[in-house]
């Protein structure tokens, strides 16, 4: 099913960028479709929550682990909700220079195939979406800056 992966390198610490991957908890305040998050666990390095995800008639929860390996990397796996499976990988890596290359991969299938057909056709869209939603948050937060290069 929808797999994507994406490498690139971005004007800002790998500090701030993991930071604001790890911050679930404010999703809602630039992610688009993200209508809402609820932490159900959070232990620093474990973190469990449900986020409401919307588009157009459709809206679904789906329930999450994250495990936060602080400086680097963050892996998201599916437990509850409309999917039948769902991985996420972050990875950051600091370039001693200010700048950090991102290493981005996601890989899940819907259970419901219309929902899943539609998404299909929408599924690099939204994911650019997402990204570039992550560099704005991250601009606004950290200072303007660019991406600087897909790798």
């Amino acid at each position: 099913m929808p797999k994507h992966t994406e490498k690139y390198t971005m004007s800002h610490t790998a500090e701030h960028l993991f930071d604001l991957v790890a911050d679930v908890g404010n999703y809602p305040e630039f992610l688009p479709w993200c209508q809402g998050v609820r932490i159900i666990k959070d232990d620093g390095n474990i973190l469990m929550a449900d986020l409401i995800v919307g588009y157009k008639m459709f809206r679904e929860k789906f329930t999450s682990r994250v495990e936060i390996s602080r400086p680097d990397t963050i892996e998201v796996t599916y437990l509850n909700g409309p999917m039948k499976y769902l991985h996420n990988h972050w990875g950051f890596t600091d370039n001693g220079d200010g700048t950090c290359t991102v290493d981005f991969h996601i890989d899940f299938e819907i259970r419901n195939k219309l929902f899943e057909k539609m998404m299909g056709g929408f599924f690099t869209e939204a994911l650019e979406r997402m990204v570039h939603s992550f560099e704005k948050r991250a601009d606004e937060l950290y200072g303007s800056q660019q991406r600087l290069h897909k790798l």
